[in-house]
């Protein structure tokens, strides 16, 4: 029987979960767990979506994200597989990992929002050591909305569900706190832990929350890569064994990519003469170039807030 449609929208926000297949589990060390957390930063950052909670436990993870209108399965797909690749390597290990399909519910109100989030911050209620000290799990989001730790890994958007317990962050902090341990034992949390395996909502939250347009034309945006870089972007792209066009290429690629929502086979196709891992490694250049070059960094984002 074919898989169900999974129900998306560009405006919408996700509660994801994967998990580990039964004989394994998904972390067997904490450096596991660093390294995904190093890989959820990468992609967030590669896509410019916004993480507001997550908690990974042995077999699987929660991720309450918004993806400011990038495909959530293409991001999923990213950072399950790099993780995928990083485990069967360490142990010597081949085929899957995940258990099929990451789940994912769409958040449509704030209710559900505040509910899950402390639904995925009272995750390590059942660890030994944790119960009433879920704060103090060092792999979950939960120690940086209570401030009892930093947030060094530079992953989470904590803003977005502080703003509704107030303005002032040490009382906001209090009484997020307050509300979250507050949830722990109700009947809703079963209903949220019951609605990732369930049918996906159908609706779309609409709340004053940022996204991008990832469907834009590439020639549209390449028309205007050409103006502020004073290049002639369309020729570069296609350009062969150019060292001068190279750095064009790399940023165009992952601008396609990221804002247009290509694929690396759509982008094969588009450029031209390339492999996937070809299109793979300008992609990566194009995201090295928006992070340490400041004039690509500018246009990028010129790119994302063009009308």
């Amino acid at each position: 029987m074919p898989r169900a449609a999974r129900k998306k929208s560009e405006e919408s926000m996700y509660h994801v979960m994967s998990r580990s297949i039964s004989e394994v589990d998904l972390f067997q060390c904490d450096e596991d767990k660093d390294y995904y957390l190093s890989l959820l930063k990468r992609y967030k950052e590669k896509y410019h979506c916004k993480i507001y909670c997550y908690a990974l436990m042995s077999n699987h993870v929660h991720i309450y994200i918004n993806p400011c209108g990038f495909d959530i399965s293409m991001f999923m797909r990213c950072l399950n597989n790099a993780y995928v690749a990083y485990f069967n390597r360490k142990y010597g290990r081949h085929g899957h990992l995940f258990q099929g399909r990451f789940a994912s519910t769409i958040v449509d109100n704030d209710t559900y929002s505040l509910t899950l989030s402390a639904y995925i911050h009272n995750n390590p209620k059942d660890l030994p050591g944790f119960a009433g000290r879920e704060e103090y799990y060092r792999y979950s989001s939960y120690g940086i909305y209570t401030g009892c730790r930093k947030d060094t890994d530079g992953i989470v958007d904590t803003e977005f569900i502080l703003s509704h317990f107030g303005r002032d962050g040490k009382t906001a902090r209090q009484k997020y706190k307050a509300f979250t341990q507050s949830m722990k034992e109700t009947g809703i949390m079963k209903e949220v832990d019951d609605s990732i395996v369930k049918a996906y909502t159908e609706n779309v939250y609409s709340s004053e929350k940022q996204y991008i347009v990832r469907n834009r034309v590439p020639e549209e945006l390449i028309y205007k890569m050409g103006h502020l870089l004073g290049r002639k972007v369309f020729e570069e792209l296609r350009a062969k064994y150019s060292r001068e066009a190279s750095k064009i290429r790399a940023f165009t690629t992952y601008v396609m990519r990221s804002i247009c929502g290509y694929t690396y086979k759509s982008l094969c196709e588009y450029i031209g003469n390339m492999s996937l891992s070809g299109i793979s490694r300008l992609t990566n250049e194009g995201f090295r170039l928006t992070k340490e070059d400041m004039r690509y960094r500018n246009i990028f984002n010129s790119l994302i807030h063009m009308g």
